[in-house]
């Protein structure tokens, strides 16, 4: 299951997506995330997952790095869309205690999974085609105004990117202890959820002194090449964005009036 988790991995390629500019597809994400809310109708969700399978292959990512992005959510997923079909009032089809199951309550399951899984999918695009390094930049300068305000933009971006590249690298090194526990004779699958828990605590530990070592490591490496914040700093690629980029802003811009005009026509 470990895995299976591609949060904060990036993926090289030279599509169209991957050369887009990092605050672009910031700005484009947001515009997907309100867009996918705002979805009411059949067809606006059906837009969406036309519109995310586009991406998909607009940036010619294998279709197995997407599926094992869903493993790690399948049971928020599950979850969520059982729990709206037992609690969505509406007309009954089954009932049996205090059980009912009603029509509303199954669509409401369906389109709460299916926007979930557009959700996490579409939101996951980002990592997977923009280097952390990107991601900072684009970052810092999105929130740049904030800076008359005395607001850290640089540090808060600094802190982001790392909390997002080590990710990857926290997942491969909890892989790693829990295969040397079990070749020790520890069993984490076994036993309620009181022994389960327990038999956690021989992996948090030693997780939890790594990655303050990694820290401790991080901060001794920038100390030594004088980081002191964004003071003065510049950078050997400034972010310009082109035409592209504003022809997918105006696509974004477009498919939010698209599912406006779905949801009150149909």
């Amino acid at each position: 299951m470990l895995k299976d988790i591609t949060l904060g991995q990036f993926f090289p390629g030279n599509s169209i997506v991957h050369r887009l500019d990092p605050r672009t597809k910031l700005a484009l994400t947001l515009f997907y995330i309100v867009a996918l809310f705002m979805c009411k109708s059949y067809f606006a969700f059906a837009l969406m997952a036309v519109v995310l399978v586009a991406i998909i292959v607009a940036s010619q990512l294998n279709a197995r790095v997407i599926l094992k992005g869903l493993k790690p959510v399948a049971i928020i997923i599950i979850v969520t869309a059982i729990l709206n079909i037992f609690l969505t009032p509406g007309e009954p089809i089954f009932e049996w205690w205090i059980i009912s199951i009603s029509v509303e309550g199954i669509i409401m399951a369906v389109l709460m999974a299916v926007r979930l899984i557009l959700l996490v999918t579409g939101t996951f695009m980002v990592s997977y085609t923009t280097s952390p390094l990107a991601l900072t930049d684009a970052i810092e300068s999105l929130l740049s105004p904030l800076k008359k305000l005395h607001f850290p933009v640089h540090e808060l971006a600094m802190m982001m990117s790392i909390a997002l590249r080590f990710i990857p690298t926290l997942i491969e090194e909890t892989d790693k202890i829990m295969s040397a526990q079990k070749a020790r004779g520890a069993d984490f699958e076994t036993g309620n959820i009181l022994r389960r828990a327990k038999a956690m605590l021989p992996i948090l530990v030693p997780l939890f002194i790594s990655a303050f070592s990694r820290a401790d490591e991080l901060a001794d490496a920038m100390e030594s090449r004088c980081y002191h914040g964004g003071i003065g700093r510049t950078r050997m690629n400034t972010l310009h964005a082109e035409a592209r980029d504003y022809v997918a802003l105006l696509g974004g811009v477009v498919i939010i009036g698209a599912v406006v005009a779905l949801n009150i026509l149909l």
